[in-house]
């Protein structure tokens, strides 16, 4: 069933519930769908009356903002035993290239990597656990977390709700295409950061 069809038949409670428990779930570092959801209820917003797009992005804010903290002291607790634990049950997003990255990227730009670290799919996974791991100054990370999740969740869910507002007719007949953009979106950051990972692992190997 099509992700917005199936979001239909659910209470709006449950919309709320389910955007900031699935973001809160791939903020905190498990591989899941939360951009794709998110658009997806965006829509749903735009479409009926039943769904208040304030209370759905403060939801999606809240779950992003609580996920990377949760991530960001699980990090901090587990150390690099963690990383080597989550490389083992999720290979494809936690591989060592991948992991060697966004190590890159956190030494390169700290704080920034937290910020914009929100709008790549694969990046949104490591930050809370990463910045926890390599030991980033907790208000650094916090200023970070809280601006990023605001700008990326609320501004996500913002843009699409009046998109979807201004163009609702047309977009009551090709509403998939905000989530192919996703999609797309999704999976060009995701081959950038492979193809970065590939030319990391020769590196890390050497190290």
């Amino acid at each position: 069933m099509h992700v917005q069809e199936w979001l239909e038949t659910v209470p709006a409670v449950a919309v709320y519930a389910l955007v900031g428990v699935v973001i809160g779930l791939e903020s905190l570092g498990i591989p899941l769908p939360g951009e794709i959801i998110l658009v997806s209820s965006a829509l749903l917003a735009s479409q009926h009356g039943d769904i208040d797009p304030v209370v759905l992005g403060a939801s999606a804010t809240a779950g992003a903002i609580i996920g990377d903290s949760i991530g960001y002291a699980i990090g901090r607790k587990g150390g690099r035993p963690l990383l080597a634990w989550l490389g083992k049950k999720f290979p494809k997003h936690f591989s060592e290239g991948h992991i060697a990255t966004a190590e890159r990227s956190f030494e390169k730009w700290g704080m920034w990597a937290v910020f914009f670290g929100r709008f790549v799919a694969l990046l949104r996974i490591f930050a809370g656990p990463l910045a926890g791991v390599l030991r980033m100054p907790y208000w650094k990370f916090a200023i970070a977390n809280v601006f990023g999740g605001i700008l990326w969740a609320g501004g996500t869910t913002a843009v699409i709700y009046y998109v979807g507002i201004v163009a609702e007719s047309w977009l009551k007949r090709f509403s998939w295409l905000g989530l192919v953009a996703a999609v797309l979106v999704g999976l060009t950051s995701m081959l950038v950061l492979k193809r970065k990972a590939k030319k990391a692992q020769p590196l890390t190997a050497a190290e």
